[in-house]
């Protein structure tokens, strides 16, 4: 009996074992599991049904607009106010230069600002200021740059020194923020600002310089040579006031104006940055810090309108968010269709009810209008996907097919699906119609393999698990009657074979 039991306990474990081994291959085929990666298609919001309170697409290179809502309106730009900043910093510093963070920056930044992290003293280069500037919207970047461009301008353009900036005026133009031969005010001092470089060295009975409200100065000069009208700014950062105002169209103009600049492009594209150690912060990689423009993640998102049209978007060049309680939010982009054009979309004033769907909105001016650009002008001039200018999670027609690290060679060739000229034949003469053979119909049991193949390969398993352990369990008895057959001759032999 206990032999018995044995077996069938062997037998058992034998059949489980089986159906293990089996059960993976008839559930998968014998594939590799891979997770699935593609992004479902997420329809954007008609235009309609877009909540801001202004909105402007500029096609850069014919210079118009070609989708707008509102965008003569006055709004207010927060954080989009960086981008004339960047601009300004780029035409007056050398990024590889540094500049030294004053008190005077630090103490104009509100408690509620969005920085970068600096402190009073710290020197720093003018690139990094810059990513800390657009990334994470840094007003403490955005003031010691603002500094920084207005001592490099009284410097290398003094007043009546026979050379004029690129915007056309020396420091004589900035008379009214200058104090001579007297202390005055000095809560925006060059003395305060720990650089060793200050303009005294340039204008030795300068004084006081208020050079954050002159760098406002000197943002509205440029506002009005691109022909911004609409356009004042208070401040380099987008802090609000009521005097800090733009509209939609004019930060298209202003982003159109800054994207002709190569490093401009360089940050706004840049999904994220790790800063340089200082001397005050002593080791690589103290902050990380990421793009706030989330359809730069995601440009597939804006590849198709709401009625699934494609839009011809090739590529999110990057762009610059905005956000306060009084601006609600906002960004601009810097686009490229299809078509080569250079299409700039600004989306302002996003109610606070509406802050989830930002960019799903945005995603829907960007389709539209770049939709718009290409029907005016439907040649194309530039081949692929979103996906084929940056890697990103999207779905099966988004994914990058052009890849030259991955596939050395690859080509931005055959993207464009020709079409095939029918060729004339003449009318075929009618010929007999053959007599139609019966339909062989598979049988029923094939049938239902071939539309279940799932439960197929299960039950394919259990069979030949249920066969393998009949085949153990015959070969087992087998052992045991021959072995009972060897006892019962032992025990039939005569008493001469025992000694």
């Amino acid at each position: 009996m206990n032999k018995r039991k044995d077996l069938l306990k062997k037998t058992l474990a034998a059949a489980v074992a089986a159906v293990i081994m089996i059960a993976p291959f008839a559930l998968f085929g014998g594939r590799d599991l891979s997770a699935d990666v593609d992004q479902p298609e997420i329809p954007v919001p008609a235009l309609d049904d877009v909540h801001c309170a202004s909105y402007c697409v500029y096609d850069k290179t014919a210079n118009e607009i070609i989708l707008s809502k509102e965008p003569d309106k006055k709004i207010y730009p927060a954080s989009q106010t960086k981008i004339m900043t960047c601009m300004l910093a780029l035409d007056y510093l050398d990024t590889d230069s540094y500049l030294v963070v004053s008190k005077n920056a630090m103490d104009n930044i509100t408690s509620d600002s969005s920085v970068m992290g600096i402190r009073v003293g710290e020197k720093l280069e003018v690139s990094e200021l810059l990513y800390g500037l657009m990334l994470p919207s840094g007003n403490d970047a955005a003031n010691v740059l603002a500094e920084g461009v207005i001592d490099a301008l009284l410097k290398d353009y003094p007043a009546n020194g026979g050379k004029t900036g690129p915007d056309g005026v020396d420091a004589s133009y900035f008379a009214s923020f200058i104090s001579y031969g007297s202390s005055g005010d000095n809560s925006d001092t060059s003395a305060e600002t720990g650089d060793t470089s200050s303009t005294s060295e340039t204008t030795s009975n300068v004084t006081n310089i208020r050079k954050l409200g002159a760098f406002a100065e000197l943002m509205n000069l440029r506002a009005k040579n691109l022909g911004c009208s609409g356009t004042h700014f208070m401040n380099a950062s987008g802090l609000h006031s009521d005097e800090h105002y733009t509209t939609s169209s004019d930060l298209t103009k202003i982003m159109a104006a800054a994207a002709e600049r190569p490093d401009f492009k360089t940050l706004i594209s840049s999904p994220s940055h790790v800063f340089k150690a200082t001397n005050l912060h002593k080791d690589d990689a103290w902050s990380y810090v990421k793009s706030t423009d989330y359809l730069l993640f995601d440009p597939w998102m804006a590849a198709k309108t709401a009625n699934g049209e494609r839009s011809h978007l090739v590529a999110i060049i990057g762009g610059k968010t905005g956000t306060t309680s009084k601006a609600g939010k906002g960004v601009t982009l810097y686009t490229v269709n299809e078509n080569g054009h250079e299409v700039m979309v600004s989306m302002c004033g996003v109610p606070a009810d509406y802050y989830f769907y930002t960019t799903m909105y945005l995603a829907s001016i960007t389709a539209y209008g770049n939709l718009e650009c290409w029907n005016k002008d439907p040649v194309t001039k530039i081949l692929g996907t979103t996906g084929d200018y940056r890697t990103v999670n999207a779905p099966a027609d988004e994914q990058p097919r052009y890849d030259p690290f991955r596939y050395p060679g690859d080509e931005l060739v055959n993207y464009i699906e020709e079409e095939e000229t029918p060729e004339l034949t003449p009318t075929p003469t009618p010929t007999p119609v053959p007599e139609k053979k019966p339909v062989e119909t598979e049988h029923p049991l094939v049938l239902f393999v071939k539309q279940n193949k799932l439960i197929s390969g299960v039950a394919a398993a259990l069979v030949f698990a249920i066969i393998l352990c009949n085949v153990i369990l015959i070969v087992r008895v087998a052992k045991l009657k021959n072995a009972g057959r060897k006892r019962k001759k032992v025990r039939k032999a005569p008493d001469s074979y025992i000694r």
